[in-house]
């Protein structure tokens, strides 16, 4: 996050070059460990494997490093953009490329469109490190809440969460957008709404990326399993549910005790879905922290 804010503009290459050093190694282990365990497994299997483990290990990373928090999405974004990256280093790796090797990350680049062939990949990620400098300090001088935005909505459209105004309609755009508003208003109330909004998000973003790198390495997408129930979908509903109760029931008891302060129901009310809103957030921080220590 550090590089990234740096130089918001240099945010795909950064992400790549920290992906391939990081999870080359990971996603070749992985995959020895995925062959050694299903030695009778044609190719199509392994593929399918690798791309239904992807999806929702970039949708539980993605949502929930975010949490109920919406200051935290840079973070569930940066999350989610390093694991679809492990699963695309994985895809390679079952087509004999190596993943540690540098090569990948101009592969990177083109898979999540940032530029059209891996000859332009290369260069751009050849360019001097002043460059670089010159970028973050243009952010800097637009300040540093800009930057901030401008690294928000890059990573979501390399997530694929944005899509280019030129592939959707007017109507359609105006759809989405109202549909975040949504979410985020609700969001303020029962902030768990977030997770099963962005595990559905991810999921179909990634599904879409990995397709890419299927095709790229291995010539077809992999096959699709049967639709079955996502857990980790179902996990994150029933939490977002719990949070909108939780607030709902506040809201009841001090509509049926008719609590009242400065002679009005609305500073109570106030008060209620602020700390119920902290309180869902404040367990649901402490319950993840608790299972990283245990």
């Amino acid at each position: 996050m550090r590089d990234v804010m740096a130089a918001p503009g240099r945010l795909p290459e950064s992400l790549a070059v920290f992906a391939q050093r990081r999870f080359g190694p990971k996603a070749d282990r992985a995959v020895r460990r995925l062959r050694a365990s299903r030695p009778d497994a044609d190719a199509d299997e392994l593929r399918t494997r690798v791309v239904a483990h992807g999806v929702r290990r970039a949708s539980a990373e993605g949502a929930f490093v975010g949490g109920p928090f919406i200051l935290l999405v840079p973070f569930a974004f940066c999350a989610a953009l390093l694991s679809q990256a492990q699963s695309m280093l994985e895809l390679a790796a079952l087509e004999g490329k190596d993943p540690t090797d540098p090569e990948r990350t101009a592969e990177l680049l083109v898979l999540q469109g940032v530029y059209e062939d891996t000859d332009t990949a290369r260069v751009a990620l050849a360019a001097p490190a002043a460059q670089s400098a010159e970028e973050g300090g243009t952010g800097k001088r637009r300040g540093r809440f800009a930057a901030l935005w401008e690294l928000i909505m890059r990573m979501a459209r390399l997530l694929g969460l944005i899509t280019p105004t030129t592939e959707t309609r007017l109507l359609t755009r105006i759809g989405l957008w109202a549909l975040v508003g949504a979410v985020f208003l609700v969001g303020l109330v029962a902030p768990l709404v977030w997770l099963p909004y962005l595990a559905f998000s991810y999921r179909r973003s990634t599904l879409a990326l990995l397709d890419r790198a299927a095709v790229f390495y291995a010539g077809a997408p992999a096959p699709r399993r049967g639709n079955r129930f996502d857990p980790a979908m179902i996990g994150a509903t029933v939490r977002a549910a719990f949070s909108l109760l939780v607030s709902l029931a506040g809201v009841a008891v001090v509509v049926g005790a008719d609590l009242h302060i400065a002679g009005g129901r609305w500073p109570v009310l106030g008060i209620v879905l602020v700390s119920s809103s902290f309180l869902v957030g404040g367990w649901w921080v402490w319950r993840r922290h608790r299972r990283r220590n245990d």
